[in-house]
């Protein structure tokens, strides 16, 4: 089945004339008939994906099948970040990703649901109802980019788009049991992508292997005039580090001692023996308590989302604010109240110094180490259901990630353990200093091309 490829299968087997792009589309496509309605993955699809895919065989993504996360505006086509507001939205523009996507010969297979609004860890705060994770449908598949992840594992799509604000790329990454790569905060364009806490919206891949992500991110990073947090630094070519020895490097191992994550400590420390085997010195290193980055987060985030989902009403986008999910009134009025006037100096502004020493704590780990390691998930994908009722589920579930998310940092999921019974995966989140993304890649291409737990290469 064609739809199993990765990316660079894809691409050098279309290029090759292995097989068309009717031959790829159609088992991508039967694919999607099969599975989708009992998944829920995609909320629109796009009719005319192979028209337009037979016309970029030149192109450097050669008219491969790309999973869209339904926060990125598509010019003429439907985009609702999963949330009734903007049921009937067309934008009258592509965000800039979605731009460069199109440049380089990738072609929308649909959008993906997700958390409305990205404001979730489960894809179960969805207005059009959950993803379930295709590795065992009595989970979740994460969030808030779970339809992203979820076409991914189940090879709906060869690769997706996702976003990530704190763990919504990498954590559903981890769920799903496949790779995703939160980008060095303002490394790719967030022009177009509807907000949610503008200060850590970070766009990314999510994929079958740390090589399609690196492939990828060539091709959607770069500045943008049209986003003033873009980085104005010229963009490498981030496959140069693919097949780079790690011998040398210094890994330090943080989060370690968190409790209700013993169980992925323990198989993480077995599989670094791997990167040590291949060169590398790995060694348990202390970071700031991750603890307070709950609070941290919950407070900016909350304040940004306060403020960017103040532009939503019926005139611009056809639904009035009584469309507001209680999981978005609930983000909004707790965002008002920590920005408003004798508590926005308690609140919001302590907050902003607690990131400032996060920031300041992993600068200092990197005099040290060339990139720190973590469990990215303190567990394996959670039951469905079990969200409600839990206002700070996302926020707990996104804890080891969330202090890199708040400094910037890129940071990359890698699957490292899967468990027999319930075939369901762990993941780690490699993370490096900011614009390091060759670093994140060279060490989870490295762990991944020699250990068994990447589905994808195993089945090649």
């Amino acid at each position: 089945m064609l739809n199993k490829l990765t990316l660079a299968q894809t691409i050098e087997g279309l290029k090759n004339k292995k097989f068309s792009h009717r031959e790829l589309y159609a088992d991508v496509q039967k694919n999607i008939e099969e599975k989708n309605k009992s998944l829920n993955i995609y909320l629109t699809l796009n009719n005319q994906a192979l028209d337009q895919a037979e016309k970029l065989l030149n192109t450097p993504l050669a008219g491969a099948p790309i999973a869209i996360k339904d926060n990125y505006c598509t010019r003429d086509f439907r985009t609702t970040a999963s949330a009734k507001v903007l049921d009937k939205f067309k934008p009258q523009f592509d965000a800039t990703v979605i731009k460069k996507l199109k440049n380089a010969g990738g072609v929308m297979i649909g959008k993906t649901n997700m958390d409305a609004w990205a404001h979730g860890s489960s894809t179960e705060t969805s207005d059009y109802g959950r993803t379930l994770n295709p590795r065992n449908t009595e989970h979740l598949p994460g969030g808030s980019s779970g339809g992203s992840a979820a076409a991914v594992a189940a090879d709906l799509a060869i690769t997706a788009l996702g976003t990530e604000t704190a763990g919504s790329i990498r954590q559903p990454a981890a769920w799903c049991g496949v790779v995703g790569l939160k980008p060095t905060y303002g490394r790719v364009s967030r022009y177009g992508v509807a907000a949610m806490a503008s200060s850590t919206d970070s766009p990314g891949p999510i994929t079958k292997t740390v090589e399609d992500a690196a492939i990828l991110l060539n091709q959607i990073a770069g500045h943008d005039p049209l986003d003033g947090t873009s980085t104005a630094q010229t963009t490498p070519d981030f496959t140069q580090t693919l097949n780079t020895p790690v011998k040398g490097l210094k890994i330090g191992v943080i989060y370690h001692d968190i409790t209700g994550a013993e169980f992925a400590n323990e198989k993480l420390m077995e599989q670094l023996k791997v990167l040590e085997n291949l060169g590398a010195t790995v060694e348990k290193t202390t970071a700031m308590d991750p603890h307070y980055a709950i609070g941290v987060y919950t407070v900016v985030q909350r304040g940004e989302v306060s403020s960017n989902l103040a532009r939503y009403d019926g005139v611009r986008y056809g639904n009035d604010r009584s469309y507001f999910s209680d999981e978005a009134k609930r983000r909004q009025m707790l965002g008002t109240y920590t920005l408003s006037k004798g508590y926005a100096e308690k609140y919001y502004e302590l907050a902003q110094k607690v990131r400032t020493l996060f920031i300041e704590d992993l600068k200092k780990l990197f005099n040290t180490y060339d990139v720190l390691i973590a469990p990215t998930s303190p567990g394996f994908a959670k039951k469905i259901g079990v969200t409600e009722g839990q206002a700070m589920f996302g926020e707990l579930e996104d804890m080891l990630v969330e202090a890199s998310s708040v400094a910037g940092l890129p940071g990359l999921n890698v699957p490292y353990y899967r468990d027999e019974k319930t075939n369901l995966f762990l993941g780690m989140d490699i993370i490096a200093p900011m614009w390091r993304e060759d670093l994140v890649i060279q060490v989870g291409d490295a762990f991944e091309k020699n250990t068994a737990w990447n589905s994808w290469r195993t089945q090649s």
